[in-house]
């Protein structure tokens, strides 16, 4: 999960495995795989930089010790 901040100023918790994509138009606009769609505040790059931390979180926890 990563947090993100709707273009009203809302924060929001978005699951990270459920997005398809992300465009710049030129607000951030986060697409996901259920068809729902977020304005957020954070560019686009912090929104992957956000997502791929969350992956690697979820694996660290997973990797055998």
């Amino acid at each position: 999960m990563i947090n993100v901040t709707k273009i009203n100023g809302t924060p929001v918790i978005v699951n990270a495995e459920l997005i398809k994509f992300i465009e710049t138009t030129p607000d951030t606009m986060i697409t996901l795989t259920t068809g729902d769609r977020l304005i957020v505040k954070e560019p686009a790059q912090e929104v992957v930089r956000k997502a791929v931390e969350y992956g690697r979180t979820l694996r660290r926890l997973v990797e055998p010790s």
